[in-house]
């Protein structure tokens, strides 16, 4: 659970119920975008951000009779259910309004045999204007817009360890990363260095993190987790290539680069994909929150908590960079909500090729008789082979 201080004007921020963006909600009833508090609950904390949470906005002074004139829950303060603007299920609020899963059992799991806490949140949001990330609340008149929401420890689930962010405290605002300016660029990925004369090598993508409040350090040891397991397998550390998080913090792996600029990132992939005989296996790893539509999101560069166009790495941005890819091989590793999107569309088109591999991650045979020996899965199919001269110029 988590929550606002209670604390008189807190707000959502006016820019979020003026643009179109991921945390754009429906400007309150009673035509103030300013509440005493924000309470949002999340029923399936051990998931990454991307899932139906439910948001709720407190005002104090509020009577019962106007409470429920706004169609909110009485409890003392009232409560009244935030949904997202500009949606197909708007008008159904009122079928579907809060006091259908408070109620009397006032998120208590009902009585025995009653409905649990997580399925009574579900059939709240259930054909509504969902909200799937935590929202930016603000107070009234703070020009830095410090994120206010805080979670609150309870019984339902502990608070998750969040990750420590050195560089959130410096936005990226005055970037202009659409344009080709050199001052935009905060890192330096020497990506024609990837693909070497003569020399076939396996190469791997890893990607993570949008916020500091949705980054957290199981997040982190997903990374290394994996970034170790591909060098168990033969992956050169200088072929791993990790976007993550605002400033890369992660200080346990090398190869580390912020995920703040889409370019980059698109554009490594791509001369992966695009230069002849570079990559025998390439490996993506994606570990982002993510949009209902499969669209992942990239750091939060300028902390407004708004997913931008260039903070969002969609699934037909992905698929473009894929396509056609000259890899012998691409596998991607989907630990993402709404995977099934870049499922479907992978599984539907006719630019990236699916077939079942019947070999292990570096290409290696997963049924040779007699079984290969660590030195023989070395010197034939992990890491870098040479090639010979012939096959380099083979189109």
């Amino acid at each position: 659970m988590l929550s606002s201080e209670p604390q008189s004007g807190l707000s959502t921020g006016r820019t979020l119920n003026r643009r179109e963006g991921l945390h754009r909600y429906q400007r309150p009833p009673h035509g103030s975008a300013a509440h005493d508090a924000v309470l949002v609950l999340d029923p399936s904390p051990e998931e990454n951000f991307g899932h139906p949470v439910v948001l709720f906005y407190v005002d104090v002074n509020v009577t019962k009779k106007r409470c429920s004139h706004l169609d909110g829950i009485y409890l003392a303060e009232c409560l009244t259910l935030a949904l997202k603007g500009r949606c197909q299920n708007q008008l159904k609020r009122r079928q579907t309004g809060p006091e259908r899963f408070l109620g009397n059992s006032r998120l208590s799991g009902g009585g025995r045999g009653g409905p649990s806490g997580g399925r009574l949140l579900e059939q709240a949001i259930r054909g509504l204007c969902e909200v799937h990330f935590l929202p930016l609340v603000v107070a009234v008149g703070d020009r830095n817009r410090t994120q206010r929401l805080r979670c609150v420890h309870s019984e339902f689930a502990r608070c998750p360890q969040l990750l420590p962010m050195t560089s959130t405290t410096s936005p990226v605002s005055s970037c202009e990363l659409n344009k080709n300016t050199r001052r935009c660029h905060q890192q330096l990925l020497a990506t024609h260095l990837s693909c070497r004369l003569y020399q076939t090598c396996d190469h791997a993508v890893l990607l993570s993190g949008w916020r500091q409040q949705v980054t957290f350090q199981r997040h982190a040891q997903n990374l290394v987790g994996f970034y170790r397991m591909l060098q168990n397998n033969g992956f050169h550390k200088d072929h791993i290539k990790t976007f993550f998080a605002g400033g890369g913090q992660l200080p346990d792996i090398e190869g580390v680069y912020s995920a703040t600029e889409k370019a980059v990132i698109r554009n490594h992939m791509s001369y992966i994909c695009r230069k002849q005989h570079c990559a025998d296996t390439l490996v993506l790893y994606l570990n982002s929150p993510t949009r209902n539509d499969g669209a992942m999101l990239l750091w939060d560069a300028n902390l407004n908590g708004i997913a931008d166009l260039k903070e969002r790495y969609s699934v037909n941005e992905l698929l473009t960079d894929l396509a056609g890819c000259k890899a012998t091989r691409v596998l991607l590793f989907v630990d993402q909500s709404y995977s099934g999107v870049l499922s479907k569309r992978l599984r539907g088109s006719q630019k990236h090729f699916n077939g079942l591999l019947n070999v292990t991650l570096a290409g290696a045979p997963c049924n040779a008789t007699p079984p290969l020996t660590d030195i023989e899965l070395r010197r034939e199919y992990q890491g870098c082979q040479n090639l010979p001269t012939a096959r380099w110029h083979q189109k």
